[in-house]
């Protein structure tokens, strides 16, 4: 017997009973991202490997361990996007879109891809939101990002369930001396580090402060801190970050072992997590990259951004039971067509209500059936109201108007007050 077929390990379907979630929050922060003058950009999902391995940098987990690398048919090796910001840049070089100055405050959303070991939350196909913003230098930018995020919170009801972090990680010069420390520090006691830390000692040693081995963590208590090495214009901005961010009452807790995964970082660097997903529990990240367009070629040319895991939001969205419960409903107004003449005229109708009413969501039968089947499928489809169209209906230009949710009266509408009839109960609901 033949294999059935499946998808690929970490590469979920998202059915039809979860979309709606997805679209819920996707709209909501798309709608909110307009209201703040973001733009949408629409990146494409495979890159040269060189613009990962430059931009995010060799040594990091996503370089060495978990990129989808392929050799295309002309020998060029080609990654599929493990995040959205190295693509950002590339395309705003690319295409001129950050010379002179050129501010440019940009929103993409999109599948992302990482060899991972899947678990809930966690995909090897995944799903972001980010934001990215060019040739802003300033602390102000940085907190209307944070600002924009915890809108967002609200907006969905979230903002309990999640913390916000905050570091600062300084300029590439001060990072650099911080690293000379540390490593200094960690050498002497290199075999008391995890296997993992002992690699990226020698590769990427700031990773080693958000280790999750409990002895590497209490080595790490009395390790020099990356907060006594910033310079002085770092410590400003981080400053005027945290002002900002407490004019308008955004808590927050100051990490200094929070460095993020990727090498572009600079400065900023924040996460706001979660205590109810478990070990997933950040579901939002970023910060500056100042140094990154730099980095691929371009003019120095300021940059802050975040992603936001969709995945992540969803789960958290059902684990507390915020999704609204209209958007489990597909249907408004379902009609039922009894014989092919009213079957014709129910065509017909329902295209008039959507001229006249536009947001309705209104489900035609097909299928024609008996009116116990027909009912059985409106009740199914969620539709607050089903309207009955028959022989009798017809010959008197009326429509039999039932409300499938409570107990009230089924009513007879005249066809050309129809549309008024139904603005009026939903509006009401």
């Amino acid at each position: 017997m033949s294999k059935t077929l499946q998808a690929i390990r970490g590469m979920n379907d998202i059915l039809p009973e979860q979309t709606p979630t997805w679209r819920y929050l996707e709209n909501t922060l798309a709608e909110l991202l307009d209201g703040y003058g973001y733009k949408e950009i629409r990146l494409p999902i495979l890159e040269f490997t060189e613009l990962f391995a430059r931009g995010i940098g060799e040594g990091t987990d996503v370089v060495d361990k978990e990129m989808y690398t392929f050799l295309d048919r002309n020998e060029e090796s080609l990654t599929l996007r493990p995040e959205g910001t190295a693509g950002c840049v590339r395309a705003m070089l690319e295409h001129g879109l950050t010379g002179g100055g050129q501010v440019q405050k940009l929103w993409y959303a999109g599948p992302m891809f990482r060899y991972e070991k899947p678990q809930k939350g966690r995909y090897r196909q995944f799903h972001q939101m980010g934001v990215e913003v060019f040739n802003l230098p300033g602390p102000d930018i940085d907190a209307e990002l944070i600002v924009l995020t915890w809108r967002l919170w609200k907006q969905l009801g979230l903002a309990d369930a999640v913390t916000l972090q905050l570091n600062s990680l300084g300029s590439s010069e001060a990072r650099a001396r911080y690293r000379d420390a540390l490593v200094a520090y960690l050498q002497e006691r290199y075999d008391l580090l995890d296997e993992d830390s002992q690699r990226r000692l020698t590769t990427n040693p700031l990773r080693i402060l958000d280790s999750k081995n409990g002895g590497t963590q209490a080595l790490l208590v009395d390790a020099p801190t990356l907060h006594d090495y910033l310079d002085e214009e770092s410590v400003a901005h981080f400053e005027g970050l945290k002002a900002r961010l407490d004019a308008v009452g955004i808590r927050y807790e100051i990490n200094q072992k929070l460095v993020r995964g990727l090498d572009y970082y600079s400065r900023t660097v924040f996460e706001w997590v979660t205590d109810k997903l478990g070990s997933q529990g950040t579901v939002c990240a970023g910060g500056r990259y100042d140094g990154l367009v730099t980095q691929f070629g371009g003019k120095p040319t300021p940059g802050v951004g975040y992603a936001m895991g969709v995945e992540r939001l969803v789960l958290l969205l059902e684990t507390l039971g915020l999704v609204p419960e209209a958007l489990n409903s597909p249907a408004d107004v379902y009609i039922c067509a009894f014989g092919e003449a009213a079957e014709l005229a129910a065509l017909g109708l329902s295209e008039q209500l959507r001229d006249a009413l536009p947001n309705l969501r209104l489900v035609v039968n097909a299928g024609a059936g008996s009116f116990k089947s027909q009912f059985k499928k409106a009740d199914k489809s969620g539709a607050r109201y089903a309207l009955i169209l028959g022989d009798d209906e017809l010959a008197k230009r009326v429509v039999g108007c039932k409300p499938l949710r409570d107990d009230s009266e089924q009513q007879s509408i005249a066809w050309d007050a129809l549309a008024e009839h139904l603005a009026a109960c939903l509006k009401q609901a």
